[in-house]
């Protein structure tokens, strides 16, 4: 199909000639986008199209595809790829020399459709062995940060790596919230007094990376004070600290908000709420009797996040303030079930619930 046929028409003045220079006159190109129909006026999804350009008295060709590719020649014949996902409109243009480089030029917009690239699985954890979490793909974060007797936002557990609170079996990674008397030593070797254990694993060192899909097939606790998280970190956090590093929330739920699950994303523009940036909250009514498979699309244009495939959220960068988009460097993953915060309470009769992972699976 072809999009335009864009004509440019220019004279030479008497002195243009006597002084022996040679203007390009009668330009004129067009754009077939490849695989177009009328279904898909802006092609299949290749992103695929062709150039044609000729005018008079030219030498060579300079073809601008409006996505910051050029090329040059002297046939004025190119063919181009988009590759930016979605529906975008560019400007096309096409500047014709002579061999004294004069010049003419002319310019058009064309709509293109890219499709998602095919994914390919390059991680995973199927939690198909039994008992303690694989090594060479996770750690169990034990140490809460120095000088806090709880960790961060007033979350009352403390992690262990106890089976107790992390272990993996039929399939499934169970991470086990419980209330019990607790004591543990802190790095002032002050011996301190929890009420409740959980447990936090993440892949920082052993697995981190940079745009693709991360699927987590997941079963959510229940009770009043639970808090589980599926979410990642930037990895240059112990250079850069939070929240210049980055912080994508795949799944958040917090059981005095029964039935609500949500994703979000911090960073320098916004950590924590702000009154600008929305959150995708779902509702969910069968979160802890059912597995549900939450996910993000990351690529180096927005972040989707999905639930059971559907989307629910979307976070772009902002133009005008690039504080909101330190997602270009890799990332590690985080799978953790807290207990209580700042801002909510426990139920006294609160015992034990459970976090049940099926698999955590990347593509790219």
């Amino acid at each position: 199909m072809f999009l335009c046929n864009c004509s440019f028409f220019a004279c030479s003045s008497k002195n243009e000639l006597e002084s022996g220079e040679i203007v390009p006159s009668e330009l004129n190109f067009s754009i077939e986008v490849l695989h177009s129909d009328n279904e898909y006026p802006n092609g299949d999804g290749n992103g695929l199209i062709e150039i044609t350009a000729n005018a008079k008295a030219t030498t060579r060709y300079k073809i601008t595809f409006g996505d910051g590719n050029e090329i040059e020649n002297s046939t004025g014949k190119a063919s181009h790829t988009y590759t930016s996902v979605g529906t975008k409109t560019y400007t096309v243009s096409v500047i014709a020399y002579s061999s004294t480089n004069n010049s003419i030029s002319d310019s058009t917009t064309i709509t293109m459709y890219v499709k998602e690239p095919e994914l390919n699985l390059v991680w995973s954890d199927e939690f198909d062995t039994h008992g303690t979490i694989d090594a060479a793909k996770w750690t169990a974060e034990i140490v809460p940060p120095d000088n806090e007797i709880n960790w961060w936002n007033g979350e009352k557990q403390h992690y262990t790596e106890r089976l107790d609170n992390l272990y993996v079996s039929d399939g499934t990674l169970k991470i086990v919230a419980k209330r019990e008397d607790y004591v543990y030593v802190n790095s002032s070797n002050e011996s301190i007094k929890k009420e409740y254990t959980s447990a936090r694993i993440k892949t920082q060192d052993n697995y981190e990376f940079t745009y693709g899909r991360i699927d987590v097939k997941a079963k959510l606790p229940q009770g009043e004070g639970t808090w589980p998280a599926i979410w990642m970190l930037g990895a240059n956090i112990d250079s850069i600290n939070w929240p210049a590093c980055g912080e994508i929330d795949i799944m958040e739920h917090w059981g005095h908000n029964a039935g609500i699950v949500s994703s979000a994303t911090h960073n320098t523009a916004c950590s924590g709420g702000c009154s600008d940036v929305t959150v995708g909250e779902t509702t969910l009514p069968d979160y802890a009797t059912n597995f549900h498979i939450y996910s993000v699309v990351w690529t180096e244009e927005e972040l989707r996040f999905l639930i059971d495939d559907e989307l629910k959220y979307k976070y772009k960068p902002n133009t005008k303030n690039n504080n909101n988009w330190p997602y270009t460097k890799d990332q590690f993953i985080i799978l953790n079930l807290a207990i209580g915060g700042n801002w909510f309470t426990i139920d006294p009769n609160f015992s034990a619930s459970t976090m049940e992972i099926d698999y955590v699976r990347v593509y790219q």
